[in-house]
């Protein structure tokens, strides 16, 4: 693809104007920067603080993918995302999906049952923390049909990012206001939106801070032996915890577990 150097100084001028811009306005000006680079089918922006809903800044979906990709995303399946993880470590830069994922998220029953159903050949994010608190994620999506980001797109994003992030930082760096406010409108703190795993939505289930641990990274898409490297502990002690939590919920597979986790997030 060839750039376009006349829609990019275009896509440039409201940063250089420096004028406050609403959250459609600068979405819409990191569409446009993007596209004088390369070609792709999505955009969606969204911010994150801990376990907290994420905030749907931009996206260019229609009605029935917004469902998809951001409504049905926001009820609960984004603590399952690696793209949220991410934020939350935080892990600033342009990072591809298959880069951030666990060693078995494409066979876990979040992709299976969730994420397959986007029909995404790749999604590629900009990570660009505003607060200490408060993360950015800025991602284009490419359909099966489009393909994957090239090597050459890939290094030209990793070219472009301190100009994104400088766009990110200028016009949405007041977030834990809107997060607060947030919190505000539906009646619960701080405190209770940010909780360790034993105090979450297995809390009534009677799990142990560690089984929780266990079961969330499981649902994630990690293996036992990534599950042990990550807790410290080993392989075969991962493998008891999970056969206990199973017998202790009564349960048979990933599936009846990503189903309990569904329906007791809002718990």
């Amino acid at each position: 693809m060839v750039i376009d150097l006349e829609r990019l100084f275009q896509a440039l001028s409201p940063l250089i104007s420096g004028e406050p811009m609403d959250d459609q306005a600068v979405g819409s000006t990191f569409r446009r920067l993007m596209s004088t680079l390369m070609s792709f089918d999505y955009v969606v922006v969204f911010a994150y603080r801990g376990k907290e809903r994420p905030i749907d800044l931009y996206s260019t979906f229609d009605a029935k993918d917004h469902v998809l990709f951001v409504s049905l995303y926001q009820a609960g399946p984004y603590l399952l995302d690696p793209f949220y993880h991410a934020a939350c470590a935080p892990k600033p830069g342009v990072w591809r999906m298959r880069e951030l994922a666990p060693d078995r998220f494409f066979s876990s029953e979040y992709y299976r049952t969730y994420y397959v159903q986007t029909g995404l050949a790749e999604e590629v994010g900009f990570f660009v923390p505003v607060s200490d608190q408060v993360t950015v994620v800025l991602s284009l999506m490419r359909r099966e049909a489009t393909g994957a980001f090239s090597g050459v797109e890939f290094a030209l994003l990793r070219k472009v990012e301190p100009l994104v992030a400088a766009l990110v930082r200028h016009h949405w760096g007041e977030l834990d206001r809107r997060f607060d406010a947030a919190l505000a409108r539906t009646g619960r703190s701080r405190r209770k939106a940010v909780h360790p795993p034993a105090d979450g939505v297995w809390q009534h289930l009677n799990l142990t801070e560690r089984e929780a641990a266990i079961i969330e990274l499981v649902l994630q898409g990690h293996s036992s032996e990534s599950i042990g490297l990550k807790l410290g502990i080993s392989t075969g002690t991962v493998k008891v915890h999970r056969r206990n939590v199973y017998r202790k919920l009564g349960i048979s597979s990933q599936t009846q577990l990503l189903s309990l986790y569904i329906k007791n997030l809002g718990h």
